[in-house]
């Protein structure tokens, strides 16, 4: 999974590099910067005083010492001063710099803190939102996975008006399948069972098909791999631009396209379906090539299923929501 939101100590992590949300002297301080350098030990201060400091937008880099990473990235975030000093465009500059960095160091794994977002007081949700859009655009070019590393749970926050948003859309679709009397549920399969009983023995008017007898045929016996390559020929894109935009891993894709009868988890599925901008009824049918099934018992498929009813398939923001409500995220 090309981009990962984690939870976990940015120290420990075993990557190639570490990006340290630095001030612009890039000789040490409070939050990530401190934990970051006493993590490492003195020979990163030693070596942070030849670099000259740096400026806000931009990174350099460093050797990692005794942190488990091999490099540190030290960049230097905007104080957020009300939004209407370019706070946007050196934050996102600050990520990208970073990034570019590590793909002239050749890192093919990097983590990044929320940077800004701590003492510079860059408000949580909007600080997100510009990480996950700079890192993201940036994987759709490169082959590269980043983690976004949260230390605590009071360290991430989505936007509060799309927070209710699900909230009401999950309290609308899964409270009936949670809070039904077993007899009341027993009713509605009764009925549901009765009404498809009807269904089956009510002619339907006969109607010109969309498509011929054949290409019906062959769509019955459509595999997961061919239903996916089907779709990307005819949404006109690349097989790189797909898996790049459903943060799946080119490898893992690979795999897809050469095994035909190739089973993927349920969050790769939902993935894909999401990167060629499906509607819920052709998402449902991709799903139920791979085995699975959209329910209202599951707030995963819940909230995916908000994302997809409001016609947002940005895979990155689908995963922030996903985050913040504790489940698993979209890729592989």
């Amino acid at each position: 999974m090309p981009l990962q939101i984690v939870r976990n100590d940015i120290t420990t992590m075993k990557v190639d590099a570490i990006i340290n949300a630095a001030n612009e002297s890039l000789l040490g301080g409070g939050g990530v910067d401190g934990a970051i350098h006493r993590a490492a030990g003195p020979e990163l201060l030693a070596e942070c005083r030849t670099l000259g400091g740096c400026k806000t937008g931009q990174a350099k880099i460093t050797k990692g010492y005794r942190l488990p990473a091999k490099f540190v990235i030290h960049t230097v975030g905007p104080i957020w001063r009300g939004g209407s000093h370019r706070e946007r465009e050196l934050l996102a500059s600050a990520y990208r710099s970073s990034l570019e960095v590590a793909l002239a160091h050749q890192c093919e794994t990097v983590a990044f803190p929320l940077i800004s977002s701590g003492v510079y007081g860059y408000p949580k949700d909007q600080a997100l939102k510009v990480a996950v859009d700079t890192i993201g655009d940036f994987l759709l070019a490169h082959d590269m996975t980043v983690y976004l590393v949260i230390f605590d749970r009071a360290a991430y926050t989505i936007s509060g008006k799309l927070f209710a948003d699900i909230v009401a859309y999950i309290d609308d679709r899964y409270v009936d399948a949670h809070t039904d009397s077993r007899e009341t549920q027993r009713r509605r399969i009764a009925m549901t069972s009765i009404a498809m009983e009807e269904e089956v023995w009510m002619p339907a008017p006969c109607t010109s098909a969309p498509f011929g007898l054949d290409e019906a045929l062959s769509k019955l016996d459509e595999s997961f791999s061919q239903m996916l390559l089907r779709k990307i020929d005819e949404c006109g894109m690349t097989d790189a631009q797909c898996y790049k935009k459903a943060n799946i891993d080119r490898k893992l894709f690979s795999k897809i396209r050469s095994d035909v009868y190739y089973k993927p988890s349920k969050p790769t599925a939902m993935a894909f379906a999401i990167a060629l901008e499906l509607p819920l009824e052709e998402a449902q049918e991709m799903l139920g090539k791979a085995g699975f099934a959209f329910s209202h018992a599951s707030k995963f498929d819940i909230i995916v299923e908000y994302f997809i009813a409001h016609q947002n398939y940005n895979i990155f923001e689908i995963n922030e929501a996903l985050f913040a409500f504790g489940q698993s995220l979209l890729g592989g």
